[in-house]
């Protein structure tokens, strides 16, 4: 099973939280064979953590023909993704990012974090990629009753609560606002079980319910750049 934050992950090793907290390494060689976009390419870098790098493997069949670029880390945070935006979001030049970050900062990956905390550090990654001309779409965290590596959170009501700040602030700002959570939590506002096989993380179904919504968020973000 794909765990989002497990101490066992790859990318959360102690070795390489030492010596690579960020994880800039494990891209680094993609980032330089990937190039830069062709000539009027629509390059869209979806940015995150595990439920980003295993959809990644979808991209081909849910979105054909679309030149889309997975950099989610499993079981990173948002400092951690800050700390890597520009390397692997503004180096490869996109025209939008997709950001999908925050549950692992409620589940504690590295340190307690509140939900201010998260709300710098998505901001912070919304304003480099406008300042680099790159058009924006936030991504609803999506829903968890209950994290299997570290029960007791309650992080339900804290992901709403993220969520909303998310939605506003990308209206204030003129993001792209795309809500996955409204389209797969259940009456607890945890993950609807047929979409998940532990709660947090999107099986295919799941990750087929989210495919035509970010399509739809990256064509408005494209529109809204033109």
């Amino acid at each position: 099973m794909l765990v989002l934050a497990s101490g066992a992950s790859a990318a959360q090793t102690p070795d390489r939280l030492r010596t690579d907290w960020a994880d800039l390494e494990r891209y680094r060689g993609d980032n330089a064979t990937l190039g830069p976009p062709r000539a009027r390419e629509n390059r869209a870098v979806f940015m995150g953590n595990s439920i980003t790098e295993a959809w990644a493997k979808y991209f081909p069949t849910m979105f054909p023909g679309k030149p889309y670029v997975g950099r989610g880390i499993s079981g990173q945070t948002t400092p951690q993704m800050l700390v890597r935006f520009r390397q692997d979001v503004i180096a490869l030049k996109p025209a939008v990012v997709v950001l999908l970050a925050g549950t692992n900062d409620i589940a504690g990956n590295t340190g307690p974090s509140s939900l201010a905390m998260i709300e710098d550090n998505v901001a912070s990654m919304a304003e480099l990629a406008r300042a680099n001309r790159i058009a924006v779409v936030l991504s609803s965290v999506l829903p968890v009753f209950e994290y299997p590596w570290k029960r007791g959170l309650e992080p339900a009501g804290k992901i709403v609560a993220l969520n909303a700040w998310i939605k506003q602030y990308a209206a204030t700002h003129g993001d792209v606002f795309v809500d996955y959570h409204s389209a797969m939590a259940d009456e607890r506002q945890g993950m609807k079980a047929d979409l998940s096989g532990d709660g947090v993380h999107p099986n295919e179904a799941g990750y087929r319910i989210m495919a035509p919504l970010a399509e739809r968020a990256i064509a408005e973000a494209l529109r809204r750049k033109r």
